[in-house]
């Protein structure tokens, strides 16, 4: 039986260094954001190389979520999934995965806006996520009647070893060491937008440090990780 794990986050939230940390386990496969092409598609949203991940990627929703519920990359006996809830705006959602083992992996707003701005432009709150993070944890509680797995950035970042043993076990899943290091460069199982995306965790070969502070915004961008507090607070209260 394949264990599919859905990590759901926002972006600019250490997301790809997790794909890289589950794609080194000998028994992981892993896929970057399947339904991006799909969100690019219905939005028209213009992300930096919307049109090659358009045509790139399968943006049919229904199709998407069969790949994903379906046979893993390889055989694998464990495939991680990165997933992005603000990309779920189609007709599919958390709901139509209830065989995954769901997690959700936080950030301090202020740390994913002050990321964010400097690869894209940021006109709202909800192209970060958290709302729909929250609503998706919330869900997933009440469907199970137990909390799921969250794991809040900075504290995977302070100490990798213990708190990815944390989330294996929550998982259901062995802890494995291998999960610490990764090759640097573009990885295959990558998105086309990788190139845009990617440059930091593609110069890393394991998880850095985060910031002692918190950086300070200022106008818009304050208000917009002002916005997203509340969600995130009340996520981080599950955190492992």
């Amino acid at each position: 039986m394949t264990i599919r794990i859905a990590m759901w986050s926002g972006p600019r939230n250490i997301s790809t260094a997790m794909m890289r940390s589950f794609g080194g386990r000998p028994d992981c496969a892993v896929s970057d954001e399947p339904f991006y092409g799909a969100f690019l598609q219905a939005t028209g949203e213009p992300h930096p190389l919307a049109a090659e991940t358009i045509a790139d990627m399968d943006c049919d929703w229904h199709s998407v979520l069969a790949t994903q519920s379906g046979h893993p990359p390889g055989g694998e006996p464990v495939w991680y999934q990165k997933h992005m809830p603000h990309h779920m705006v189609g007709p599919v959602s958390i709901a139509d995965m209830p065989d995954h083992r769901h997690a959700f992996l936080i950030r301090a707003p202020e740390r994913v806006v002050a990321s964010y701005q400097q690869k894209n432009e940021l006109r709202r709150a909800e192209l970060l996520g958290f709302s729909r993070l929250r609503r998706y944890f919330d869900y997933e509680r009440e469907r199970k009647g137990t909390v799921a797995p969250v794991v809040d950035s900075d504290a995977i970042l302070n100490d990798p070893p213990m708190m990815l043993e944390k989330l294996c076990a929550a998982l259901g899943i062995g802890w494995d060491t291998s999960m610490l290091h990764w090759q640097t460069g573009p990885h295959p199982e990558d998105g086309v937008w990788g190139r845009h995306w990617y440059d930091k965790v593609n110069a890393s070969t394991g998880f850095g440090k985060p910031p002692a502070d918190l950086p300070q915004l200022e106008g818009a961008f304050a208000d917009v990780a002002a916005e997203c507090r509340e969600d995130y607070e009340a996520l981080l209260q599950h955190a492992l």
